[in-house]
């Protein structure tokens, strides 16, 4: 099967990014945290190929570090958020009536707030740091993952062969582990791919305002943060963590759409 136009340019888009987090946790030209004032505000070019920030640590060193950091806390939100919303969902799917009701009820309250704004009411009582933004942001995209979740059990559970599996004996966990969810293995892809779009997004958007990892640890947020001040005299410090954001998002969203258009077959019928 053809590789299309749109996964190429995702995974061109992808890779450095995510080339660069892994390498990160190895080597980075310098210390990322490293004060070096004498050498602050220093333009690109020379020994610090991306230049300096205002306590002369080197920027690319910096976006290295940040990339590892967003990733990773992209990453784990999204992981706790299908772990969460996807129980839920398969509860609330398979044995509907009064559990369903309840359930989704629920999930709707919380599906009535933005998910950023539900993230910060949670970082009040969770705690502000990497740990709480991954558990609140979890929490917080966890009611979308069970919407998904629960529309596939639903179109799948009166299926012959979960029927069958019925009548042979086995029970609703046996069902649902070794019948419907693998079922649900597309669309969940598809979800998470897009909710890593949006889980870097809050978290860059969150450490931006002063609740992600605190400084002097980089992210690509408190980077941006830090910029604020300087952007007139050094404007670099904020378009290259800005830039960064921008270009992960564009490829993870290409790379989502081409794994929606492969996954599911009305797509792939529309795309061929």
């Amino acid at each position: 099967m053809a590789i299309s136009l749109r996964a190429i340019s995702s995974l061109a888009l992808v890779v450095p990014i995510v080339s660069a987090a892994v390498v990160a946790q190895v080597w980075t030209p310098y210390d990322p945290q490293m004060l070096d004032l004498r050498m602050r505000l220093v333009p690109p070019g020379g020994a610090h190929l991306l230049g300096t920030d205002e306590f002369g640590r080197d920027v690319l060193s910096r976006l290295m570090a940040g990339a590892a950091a967003s990733l990773t806390i992209a990453l784990m939100t999204v992981i706790i958020a299908l772990i969460l919303g996807g129980a839920i969902g398969l509860v609330a799917g398979y044995f509907r009536g009064w559990t369903d009701r309840l359930i989704m009820t629920l999930n709707d309250t919380l599906l009535a707030f933005p998910g950023i704004l539900l993230a910060l009411a949670l970082l009040v009582v969770i705690g502000s740091g990497p740990t709480g933004i991954v558990v609140a942001l979890g929490i917080a995209y966890a009611p979308s993952v069970a919407r998904v979740v629960r529309a596939s059990v639903m179109s799948l559970r009166g299926s012959a062969f979960v029927e069958a599996s019925r009548l042979m004996g086995n029970g609703a966990p046996y069902s649902i582990l070794r019948h419907i969810l693998p079922n649900c293995i597309a669309p969940l892809t598809v979800l998470a791919t897009s909710m890593f779009g949006w889980a870097l997004l809050s978290e860059s958007a969150l450490s931006f305002l002063g609740l992600g990892a605190p400084p002097p640890a980089p992210t690509w947020g408190n980077m941006l943060a830090g910029a604020r001040t300087y952007l007139a005299q050094a404007p670099l410090l904020g378009i290259l963590p800005g830039l960064c954001i921008s270009v992960s998002l564009l490829g993870i969203n290409l790379l989502g759409d081409s794994l929606r258009d492969r996954l599911d077959p009305r797509m792939r019928n529309i795309a061929g």
